[in-house]
């Protein structure tokens, strides 16, 4: 199936109704019924491998916002 939309032609309002559309139909779905691509699983195997090594570090959830937040408050 192809579906086109007028993309240029479409106000942001409607953009975002197809989008929320969109998502609303996606979300009802099974995890097992949307593929991932292989890059997701190849990434996913080498970030375990440099974990059970150790040549990958850590951060606490607090530091890393804390982090973020210093970023763009300059």
């Amino acid at each position: 199936m192809t579906v086109s939309l007028d993309l240029d032609q479409m106000s942001t309002e409607e953009k975002l109704r197809v989008l929320e559309a969109l998502w609303a139909d996606l979300s009802q779905k099974t995890p097992d019924s949307i593929p991932a691509p292989q890059w997701h699983q190849d990434v996913l195997e080498a970030r375990e491998k440099n974990a059970e090594e150790g040549t990958t570090g850590f951060s606490a959830w607090a530091d890393v916002k804390k982090r973020i937040r210093d970023r763009f408050q300059k």
